[in-house]
């Protein structure tokens, strides 16, 4: 759980995260909503893969990422036990 919470804690990976949310995109398509290096959206789609909060799939020479639902309901049920 401590990678969700170190994934959450960034702006950026939260605003790929509601990028994700309305569709499923390309890293190009996500890289052009940012003033960042390719790199440094490299880097914050891995955190957030490694927190399993983003899923990815080839799609010809594309990679098209989008937001991991299983993982989203593992944070959203812990959030429903703490608030037991």
């Amino acid at each position: 759980m401590k990678d969700v919470w170190d994934a959450l804690v960034d702006s950026t990976r939260r605003e790929i995260l509601k990028l994700l949310k309305k569709r499923d995109m390309s890293a190009g398509e996500i890289f052009n909503y940012f003033d960042i290096t390719k790199p440094s959206l490299s880097h914050h789609l891995s955190i957030l893969k490694e927190a399993n909060l983003v899923e990815y799939k080839k799609r010809g020479q594309s990679i098209i990422y989008s937001l991991n639902l299983k993982g989203l309901n593992e944070v959203s049920d812990y959030l429903r036990w703490l608030r037991k």
